[in-house]
């Protein structure tokens, strides 16, 4: 018997009892009809066994519409590259998106948008249990800490997410929009840097 489409991400997110069934379930997930008619595939995030970090990005683009993968265009090709530098590697980070819809030509996901998938990302963190999260971008930011959040002042502070350490950083894309000598760049580089001296020095890790 075919699944059922789901209409109401609240309801199933909660009751999902691992990442792999969560993921099942948001991949029938019809609750933005606008994302639902243009994409090709629901890109749940990749969810290594025992990650660390959980970075959150923004939504996916077209190559991981395409791939049903997050990060795997320019932005992610960059990203796995600044992971391996401060010795994270991505097959020990798991990562995924505020959306897990492309919304259409690569626009900024509506706060209707945001606020309708919320429920698949909060679980994800539940189930995953990261010693750490880490935002990537505005949107990611807005979703951790509210909508408004200045993402240059945010990064320069302390925060908490469902009882663990919260960083907030740029998105890879900004980093390659502006440049290898733009700001961007610099600070995602020092803030992975700190994100691994995080995690190396948790507790958790230790044990």
């Amino acid at each position: 018997m075919a699944e059922l489409a789901v209409q109401d991400p609240a309801a199933v997110a909660a009751g999902a009892p691992s990442l792999d069934l969560l993921a099942r379930a948001a991949c029938r997930c019809v609750a933005c009809p606008e994302l639902v008619a243009t994409r090709m595939n629901v890109v749940a995030g990749d969810f290594p066994p025992g990650a660390d970090v959980l970075l959150v990005g923004e939504a996916p683009g077209a190559q991981e519409d395409a791939t049903g993968r997050p990060f795997v265009g320019k932005a992610g090709q960059l990203l796995d590259r600044l992971l391996g530098e401060v010795g994270l590697p991505r097959e020990r980070v798991a990562v995924t998106n505020v959306v897990k819809c492309r919304p259409p030509a690569n626009r900024k996901p509506r706060r209707a948008e945001v606020a309708r998938c919320r429920s698949w990302l909060e679980r994800q963190v539940l189930l995953s249990d990261p010693v750490v999260v880490c935002t990537l971008g505005g949107t990611a930011a807005e979703w951790a800490l509210g909508p408004g959040t200045r993402l240059g002042a945010a990064r320069e502070l302390s925060h908490t997410y469902a009882g663990r350490p919260l960083m907030v950083t740029f998105h890879p894309s900004a980093a390659i929009r502006f440049g290898p000598r733009g700001a961007p760049l610099a600070a995602l580089r020092t803030d992975l840097a700190t994100l691994a001296d995080l995690v190396a020095s948790s507790p958790r890790r230790a044990q």
